[in-house]
C-alpha cells in the first residue's frame, strides 16, 4: 500500500507548498515551498528525507534504526532519511506529521510559517 496520498495531501496542506516529482532521479516526488525541498520522498513513499533541528535529528539518528542522517553532506545540516515501509501506523503518522511540519517550518520563508500559525 502506498503511503504516497496521505503523505501528499499533509504536504500540500502547508501555504505555497507543491509537489515537483525529479526526472534526473527517476521521477523521484519532492515537496517544496518557493523552489527549497522540505520533504523528499520515493514513489510510494516508503521512506522520507526531512529537515530537523540538528538537536532532534541527531536524537532520533542515535535511538532509531530505522533513521540515517541523509547522504551529501545534507545530515550534519540536519536532515535524516527515515524508513516508514508501506504499513504506517496511526501512532507512527502523529510522528511523520510532526516531521513534515518541522521540516517546512525550517524551510519555508519566515512570512509563510507566520501564515501557518495563523490558522
Amino acid at each position: 500500500m502506498s503511503n504516497m496520498p496521505r503523505l501528499e495531501k499533509l504536504a500540500l496542506s502547508f501555504p505555497e507548498a507543491e509537489r515537483k516529482d525529479i526526472e534526473a532521479w527517476d521521477g523521484e516526488p519532492t515537496f517544496r515551498v518557493r523552489g527549497k525541498n522540505f520533504v523528499f520522498t520515493s514513489p510510494e513513499a516508503s521512506g522520507i528525507t526531512v529537515k530537523l533541528p540538528p538537536e532532534e535529528a541527531a536524537a532520533l539518528v542515535a535511538s532509531r534504526e530505522s533513521v540515517t542522517p541523509t547522504g551529501y553532506g545534507l545530515g550534519r545540516h540536519g536532515w535524516v532519511s527515515i524508513e516508514l515501509g508501506t504499513e504506517v501506523s496511526e501512532a507512527q503518522w502523529v510522528e511523520v506529521e510532526e516531521w513534515v511540519e518541522q521540516s517546512y517550518r525550517l524551510v519555508a520563508p519566515k512570512t509563510l510559517v507566520k501564515q501557518l500559525d495563523a490558522k
